[in-house]
């Protein structure tokens, strides 16, 4: 799986190391993806979500529940890309 939040649905972006001489080359800016795990109450079971810093602050303010239908409605993931942890 690529580094794509699968709440916020954020990517890396590309743009320039630019040096003291103004000399530019590529470079990107990924974002801050770690896996972390919740327990989804509403389906009884533990998922493993890639989620960036702010697709955490999304879910400790929406609910984990609203911000999956959100991020599904979105297009940003799949009840498919959802990885269930043991049941």
């Amino acid at each position: 799986m690529s580094k794509i939040c699968q709440i916020t649905g954020k990517k890396a972006q590309i743009g320039n190391n630019v040096s003291h001489s103004k000399h530019r080359t590529k470079r990107s800016f990924d974002v801050n993806l770690f896996s972390k795990r919740f327990y989804y109450v509403e389906e009884q079971c533990w998922i493993s979500l890639k989620i960036s810093a702010a697709g955490l602050r999304v879910i400790n303010k929406l609910g984990l529940d609203a911000a999956l239908k959100q991020a599904i409605a979105k297009g940003y993931c799949d009840y498919k890309d959802i990885k269930v942890i043991g049941e």
